[in-house]
C-alpha cells in the first residue's frame, strides 16, 4: 500500500480507503463489516471514512464497534456532519456542529476525529459561524483537521478568505471517477492550489466500473445492483450505455495486466491531487482485490483511450 499526505495536514493516507457508505450498519451484517475492517487493517489501509447520517448513526456505531481494541493511532479516521439525523437535526450551525461531533465521538467510541467534514454547504447558516464551530472543535481536540464535501469552488474560496482567523481546510470528497470527471475543471487546481487534497468517493461509479455487469442481463446477486439495501443511487451508471462503454475498456485493463477495478482505481490516482480513494466493500476478497491498485503503474495511452470511450457514453 502507498500513502499519500493529506493536503496541508500531517495526515499520510492510504491511496485505497475504506468507505461505509450503504455498507457497514446499513447492507452488510456485523460480522461482515468487522471481517473487512480487519482486512483492510491487514492490507495496510489506515483511513476509514464514515458519516453520521450512514444509517442515521448505524455504521459510526458498528465501526466503533470493529475498531474497539485497536489503537488509535494505527488508523485515520474521518466522519462527517450537516444531513438531517432528526426533524430538528441538520445543517452547520454552531450549536449542531457541537452536538453532533459529540454525538459520533460516542459512537464511535473515541475522543476524537482525524477529520471532521461538512457532508455538504449549509446555505442556511452564515459561513463564518460554521468555521467558528470548526476551529473551535480542532483547538479542542475533538478534531485535528477539516473538510469539506461537495461544495462549489466559490463556497471553497469563501472559507480560504477567513484563514487564519479560521482553520483551514486540508481535504475535499468530491464524486470522482472515469465516468464522472467535474471536479477536473475548478475543484481540483483551486484546491491543488490551497494544500487541498481530494478524497473521492464513488471511484467505481458504484462498482459499474468493476466490470461486474452485462447488458441486458440480471445483476449478480452478490452486486451492489441486486441489493434493496444498496442500489438506490445506482440509477445514473446501470444504464445500458455505461455497461457497454466499460465492457470496451475491459481489453485495456487486460492490457494492463489488472482488473477493471484495478485499472479504473490506478485512473483515479494517476492524479497527483487525489490523496485516496474511498471504496466500499461487503467481502475482504473485494477490498483485497481494490487495494492492489494503489502503486500500479499504467500506461497513460491505456488510460486516453478508456477517457475517449467514456467521452462516447450518451447523455440521459
Amino acid at each position: 500500500m502507498k500513502y499519500r499526505q493529506l493536503g496541508s495536514s500531517d495526515l499520510h493516507v492510504s491511496e485505497i480507503s475504506l468507505g461505509t457508505w450503504l455498507t457497514t450498519g446499513v447492507g452488510i451484517e456485523r460480522d461482515k463489516a468487522g471481517a473487512c475492517v480487519d482486512a483492510a487493517f491487514d492490507l495496510g489501509i489506515n483511513f476509514i471514512d464514515t458519516a453520521n447520517v450512514y444509517g442515521v448513526g448505524a455504521a459510526e456505531t458498528v465501526l466503533g464497534e470493529a475498531l474497539k481494541g485497536r489503537a488509535r493511532d494505527s488508523y485515520i479516521l474521518a466522519t462527517k456532519v450537516f444531513f438531517p439525523m432528526s426533524k430538528e437535526d441538520r445543517g452547520l450551525s454552531a450549536a449542531q456542529i457541537e452536538k453532533q461531533i459529540d454525538a459520533s465521538l460516542a459512537r464511535l467510541q473515541t475522543d476524537y476525529v482525524d477529520l471532521y467534514q461538512c457532508h455538504r454547504y449549509d446555505e442556511n447558516t452564515p459561513l463564518a459561524e460554521t468555521m467558528a464551530a470548526l476551529s473551535k472543535l480542532v483547538k479542542s481536540g475533538k478534531a485535528r483537521w477539516i473538510g469539506f464535501s461537495e461544495w462549489s469552488p466559490q463556497n471553497i474560496r469563501d472559507a480560504l478568505a477567513l484563514v487564519p482567523e479560521a482553520e483551514k481546510f486540508v481535504s475535499s470528497q468530491p464524486q470522482y471517477s472515469l465516468l464522472w470527471r467535474r471536479p477536473e475543471k475548478d475543484v481540483i487546481p483551486l484546491c491543488a492550489a490551497n494544500g487541498i487534497s481530494q478524497i473521492v468517493w464513488s471511484p467505481l461509479a458504484q462498482g459499474v466500473l468493476s466490470g461486474k455487469y452485462r447488458v441486458g442481463a440480471t445483476p449478480p446477486a452478490d452486486s451492489r445492483a441486486a441489493s434493496e439495501t444498496m442500489n438506490t443511487m445506482m440509477g445514473t451508471w446501470h444504464r445500458d450505455a455505461v455497461i457497454a462503454a466499460v465492457e470496451g475498456m475491459k481489453p485495456l485493463a487486460v492490457e494492463a495486466g489488472c482488473t477493471m477495478s484495478q485499472f479504473a482505481l490506478a485512473w483515479v490516482l494517476r492524479e497527483p491531487n487525489i490523496a485516496s480513494a474511498i471504496v466500499g466493500a461487503s467481502r475482504p476478497e473485494q477490498l483485497a482485490e481494490n487495494a492492489a491498485a494503489s502503486g500500479l503503474v499504467i500506461d497513460p495511452a491505456l488510460f486516453a483511450k478508456a477517457e475517449a470511450i467514456a467521452a462516447d457514453i450518451p447523455r440521459t
